[in-house]
Formats: C-alpha cells, structure tokens, sequence
C-alpha cells in the first residue's frame, strides 16, 4: 500500500471548539504564552502552570472530534496512514486514528520534570500537587514547551521521506521544525493544503483546498479515494 503523512495544526481542532495558540493578543485563553509555555515558567510558578493545562484538559473533556478528523480515517482501508500532528489533543485518536504522532507533547499525560521518559497517563484528571514523580516532584504536564527539544521529530521524518501523499491541515506552516517537514517528502509526492486561509508561503505543485477542515478534508479524502490507483 502506498504511504499517506498527514500534518495537523491548530485548524483542525479549532472546529472542535479548542482555542488555537495566540487566538488574539498573545493571549491563550486569557494567559499570556510566556507565562505558560516555557519551563523557567514552570519552575518559577508551576500551580499556574498546571491549572492552565488542567482547564485546558476539562476542556477536551467535553468537546468531541469533528468531521476533519473523522474522514481521515477512511483513508487507513487502502493507505499506510500516519499521523503527524502539532496538536496536543486527542481527537485523532479519539475520530478512530490509528498511527497518530504527537509532535508537541499529549495533554492527556504528565510526566517527571527530571525525565520526560518517566510518563504517566492521566487522562482528563487535573494534575494536583498530591500527584509526585519518583524524586517527590510535583508531576508536569507532557508538553514540548518552547525552548526544549522535539523528540518526536525524527519519526516524523523518516514518514515523511517515504510519503508517497502528504496532506497538510490547518497550520500556518510557521512553526518550525513541523514546518519543514514537507521538505524531506519523495519529489513525486502528492501534496494537499487544507486551509481556509491563503498560506504565508508559495509551496510549488500543492494541491490548495481553501476550506475549514470538516469540509475540505471530505474533498481532499474522496479525490485520493477516486485515484488512489
């Protein structure tokens, strides 16, 4: 079976009622990014930190995965499909997703602040200062917070290369490195952009579908359905 890389950002989630990042004025669900986003914050004020990430997974308790997520998943009976997403929700999975790689870290986990290998599924449960690692450590949230490294990139790599499709879906492709992974894909590999708004760059021969995720998605899934031979 050929091999289908999926890129999802912040638009994908979006019509799921989640908050993208920077909705408007730095602000992120009335904190400031800097303040919740970096582990010097952590270190400094870490029950600020935990409560935002804690509303943020009462949050995604109570929203559901929407139709952008949904038809990727009719694609995995005929394609090799991997998922690589900057989002830290569980609506893939949760829309039936079955390879689904978490660049920036998964919301539903905690971990040590010592060892981001020492993880702990949590589940939608607030992270309480109750909740210790090994060293007696108060539990962080298992987020990839600016200015740490991205572990997961290199997995999403070695898909990209042997990508024969790529669909990219609701992201400004201004977030590096998940930006430039399109650039390790095969020269014949079919791309598709998925976004109501006109990219920030020209990407040569990309299919460009100007539409929110639920409904440009469907178009995107049925055309590969239609030649996928």
């Amino acid at each position: 079976m050929k091999n289908i890389v999926v890129l999802t950002g912040a638009g994908i989630s979006a019509e799921s009622g989640i908050s993208t990042f920077r909705d408007s004025n730095g602000l992120w669900e009335n904190y400031r990014i800097e303040d919740v986003a970096n582990y010097d914050s952590f270190d400094k004020d870490e029950q600020l930190v935990n409560r935002f990430y804690n509303e943020r997974r009462r949050q995604l308790k109570t929203v559901v995965p929407n139709e952008g997520h949904k038809q990727l998943t009719r694609l995995e009976k005929d394609f090799n499909v991997t998922i690589v997403t900057q989002n830290v929700d569980d609506l893939h999975e949760r829309a039936g997703s079955k390879n689904i790689i978490h660049l920036h870290g998964e919301l539903t986990k905690a971990c040590s602040r010592y060892n981001k290998q020492e993880i702990y599924d949590i589940g939608y449960k607030d992270i309480l200062p109750s909740d210790v690692d090994t060293h007696g450590k108060t539990l962080r949230p298992f987020i990839v917070w600016f200015g740490e490294a991205v572990p997961m990139i290199e997995p999403a790599i070695k898909a990209c290369e042997k990508a024969d499709i790529m669909i990219i879906i609701g992201t400004s492709l201004n977030v590096y490195p998940a930006a430039g992974l399109m650039n390790y894909c095969k020269k014949d590999c079919r791309k598709y952009l998925i976004d109501p708004k006109q990219p920030n760059t020209n990407i040569a021969g990309i299919r460009f579908i100007q539409e929110k995720a639920s409904v440009g998605v469907k178009q995107a899934v049925e055309e590969i359905l239609n030649i996928k031979d």
